[in-house]
């Protein structure tokens, strides 16, 4: 990837900021001049003998000395006032620049994991990816501000005050050909050895913001188990570890500061001593020893501020790759490679075949998920899905819209391979609720409207009376206008449930997958729930996954999964009679034998 196309939108930014601060930098180079021609030629009664002729007539335009120190204090507020200027152009420019920078690469950033399969956002925890969003993003774009700020100020102020020290006294500007080399090897040694250690600090923020946000997520099961100890250990684990990192970082940073002065108090020391001898052997007047020192401190202070940008270039740098990683990662689940008939297409009917379907999740690994799988599912019917947990039921589903791409073999949806869909129109026509129940932040009605975002107030009623969520609802003060707080925290698990299945058959589509979706239930309501279905659904073919024989006993076809390969297909009566482990599962869920 390439950091110029952030750039290309606000270059005019990147350019007046830094032009601003030029401004200000000729300012500070000539400040040192205007004090020292005060000093010598303003308070000095014998300081216009050995004047340049410049500096001669310039006085002779005034009456007094009173009069010309008054005209160069004139010329040092103007060019105050200008310097403030450019100081605030520079400040708004660069402040413009890098928001807007941290702006794009947030969004992009962010949308591109709205593109990861779910194989992509396993390699990425979730708090390493709010981290990059934010911390890592907030880095970047503070060190582009320092840049902008300090690229043109930093050298120009170095180079403009080494050239005033140069016409000043060339003779002591040997002492900054001494100090500056070994000043540059020190700041070099420190920069070099902290560098790695912030991309450590990093990964230890990711695994601090993991932890909170599994802790605040999860602070219902923390309360009910009494674990607050435990999350509060962890935390502090994860804390004391940013910590370390953090010091372990800035104890090598903390040094530059101290270096700084050091050199910069010896270099001091050394012009007074070297400079003092010469103004008391007249070589070098008492304004141009004051100019020198001053100017001496802007350079060692150009050095501090370019120094800072390196600090800051080390943790922009480790942040940047860490962005570079999540934009850079391979989608491996994609659908340019449609035509433009095959991205207009849409599921029509809803049959569904798997041939000869091998997964899984770990590629390198010689455990298949998903074993020789063949099975087709016809429209409309209603499918069940049983076995023990851990035998595929879900991965399985899973492979439907394409959430993972199967290792070998093809899904076929109306006798077309899944992968001639757009990953739009494909997902677009298979409604999933989820084994974990997820409701988001704002009303009931918001969250129904994620099944379609143009339904009617009619619309979401229906699906909620089918789905036997709208009697609770109602139930409520604010009805469908009730705020469900941070992940529907303020309903039942049960309650979640059925608004998650009416979410899904708001979205009515051409195949619904329900993954153990009524498990939270009693077998009344869910019972209620697959009749609705019968009306409401008739077209659409239903998976359902269940632990309970009860909520797939009446399916048209039962599948039996066990060790990631089907062992039995057929209704209930002939599963019954002719597979061992679906007679096991209906035993240990019955006191008697069918007949007895």
């Amino acid at each position: 990837m390439k950091w110029s196309k952030y750039v290309k939108p606000y270059l005019p930014y990147f350019i007046i900021g830094p032009l601003c601060m030029i401004v200000e930098v000729i300012g500070e180079v000539l400040m040192p001049k205007f004090l020292a021609l005060i000093v010598d030629y303003g308070i000095s009664e014998n300081g216009m003998e050995n004047a340049p002729a410049a500096i001669k007539w310039l006085y002779g335009l005034f009456p007094n000395a009173n009069g010309f120190v008054l005209a160069i204090m004139t010329g040092m507020i103007l060019t105050a006032i200008l310097m403030m200027l450019g100081g605030i152009g520079g400040a708004y420019f660069g402040s413009k620049a890098s928001v807007n920078f941290a702006a794009d690469v947030r969004a992009d950033v962010y949308r591109k994991v709205q593109t990861y399969s779910f194989a992509n956002i396993d390699k990425f925890s979730t708090g390493s990816l709010v981290t990059r969003l934010t911390n890592d993003v907030t880095q970047m774009q503070n060190f582009i501000n320092m840049l902008l700020r300090m690229c043109l100020r930093a050298p120009g102020m170095m180079i403009g005050a080494l050239i005033m020290a140069f016409l000043l006294n060339p003779r002591l500007t040997v002492v900054l050909a001494v100090t500056m080399p070994l000043l540059l090897i020190v700041l070099g040694f420190i920069v070099k050895k902290g560098f790695p250690r912030f991309g450590i600090m990093q990964e230890k923020i990711d695994a601090l913001n993991s932890t909170v946000q599994e802790s605040i997520t999860n602070v219902r099961v923390v309360k009910s188990f009494v674990r607050e100890d435990r999350e509060n250990k962890k935390f502090g684990t994860a804390n004391s570890n940013l910590k370390k990192a953090g010091l372990s970082a800035m104890s090598v940073m903390i040094l530059i500061s101290p270096a700084m002065n050091f050199f910069m108090n010896i270099t001091t020391m050394a012009v007074v001593w070297f400079g003092g001898n010469m103004v008391a052997s007249g070589s070098m007047s008492v304004g141009d020893l004051i100019a020198f020192v001053t100017y001496i401190t802007q350079i060692l202070m150009s050095l501090m501020m370019v120094t800072m940008m390196f600090v800051m270039f080390s943790r922009a740098m480790a942040s940047a790759g860490r962005i570079k990683e999540v934009l850079g990662e391979d989608v491996d689940i994609k659908d340019d490679h449609l035509s433009e008939e095959q991205k207009n297409a849409t599921i029509e009917k809803g049959d569904i075949e798997f041939r000869n379907v091998n997964f899984r999740y770990y590629k390198n690994s010689h455990d298949e998920v998903l074993k020789d799988i063949n099975l087709k599912i016809s429209a409309g019917a209603t499918v069940g899905l049983i076995g023990p947990t851990g035998c595929g039921k879900t991965t399985l589903v899973s492979l439907i819209p394409r959430l993972y791409d199967p290792d070998s073999g093809e899904i076929l949806i109306d006798g077309k391979n899944v992968h001639e869909y757009s990953l739009y129109h494909l997902r677009e026509g298979v409604g999933m609720v989820l084994q974990k129940n997820v409701l988001f932040s704002g009303s009931i009605e918001d969250n129904l409207r994620w099944g379609d975002q143009n339904a009617t107030d009619e619309q979401l009623k229906a699906a909620a009376e089918a789905a036997q969520a709208d009697k609770f609802v109602s139930a409520f003060s604010d009805g469908y206008k009730t705020d469900l707080g941070q992940g529907g925290s303020n309903v039942s698990g049960g309650q979640k449930q059925r608004l998650c299945i009416a979410r899904a058959l708001l979205k009515k589509p051409k195949i619904l997958i329900l993954d153990d979706s009524t498990s939270a239930v009693d077998t009344a309501t869910e019972a209620a729930i697959r009749k609705a279905f019968k009306t409401t659904l008739s077209d659409t073919t239903k998976i359902i996954i269940a632990q309970r024989i009860s909520s797939v006993r009446n399916a048209d076809t039962v599948i039996v999964m066990d060790d990631g390969k089907i062992t039995g297909i057929g209704t209930h009566d002939e599963l019954m009679k002719t597979n061992e482990e679906y007679r096991e599962i209906y035993y240990s869920q019955n006191d008697k034998k069918e007949g007895e």
